[in-house]
């Protein structure tokens, strides 16, 4: 696969965004721009306002819907902001509007949105498997079986990184490590640069272990 130079990570954050949904993929791509400068990620608000993430965490949005940031990728993170947000027509709206060759990603609970949206119909996808107290039967669901519920058409699969082409998902409040290095494979780097990235974050045995629990299906978007 061809390196996408430049290649440009947006990350929505919004009002009960999981922090290490966002901040894992973000960590990732920190440290990888020590390798290649050329790398970009950055945090894509609904508007320029900061946003309180879970547990009192508040950001400040590098952009805002209205500026339409050119980026490769939109990473949807997970939080129990993202129940309101499955009903955001705004986000809805700019999620529609990205261009073709967008990747649309997420994390955890993220994955829900693009469910409502109808957008993983016919499509393989994942979410958080492991239920917090709220979400454990019998009263509650975990998060992946809530999935099969919003999104009856879709595959849904228990794998930690999914890649159905545009759309690719990852299943775990920490998958988003995960996401991070395999949007870098995505994004055209070997295996080689990958790992280094890994070795300097002293995640080499976590990587080496979930490196492989991806599943691809589906058509690759042009140039990436």
């Amino acid at each position: 696969m061809a390196r996408k130079e430049g290649f440009r990570l947006g990350i929505y954050v919004f009002e009960g965004a999981e922090t290490v949904d966002f901040a894992a993929p973000y960590g990732v791509f920190s440290v990888a721009r020590r390798f290649d400068p050329e790398l970009d990620v950055f945090l894509v608000g609904e508007a320029m306002r900061p946003v309180q993430a879970q547990a009192g965490f508040t950001i400040l949005p590098n952009y805002s819907f209205r500026d339409h940031p050119a980026m490769d990728a939109f990473l949807i993170p997970g939080g129990i902001g993202t129940r309101p947000e499955m009903h955001n027509r705004n986000l809805h709206d700019y999620v529609r509007s990205l261009p073709e060759e967008t990747l649309l990603v997420s994390v955890c609970t993220g994955s829900w949105v693009y469910a409502k949206m109808g957008l993983l119909d016919g499509l393989a996808a994942t979410n958080r498997k492991e239920p917090d107290n709220t979400e454990k039967p019998p009263n509650g669901k975990p998060p992946i079986d809530r999935l099969a519920d919003i999104a009856p058409a879709c595959r849904v699969s228990r794998a930690r990184v999914v890649d159905a082409g545009r759309i690719l998902t990852a299943g775990g409040i920490s998958s988003g490590m995960e996401m991070g290095f395999y949007l870098l494979k995505r994004a055209g780097y070997d295996e080689e640069f990958v790992s280094e990235v890994a070795r300097v974050m002293e995640y080499t045995r976590a990587y080496e272990a979930y490196r492989d629990d991806v599943e691809v299906v589906g058509e690759r978007s042009p140039g990436v």
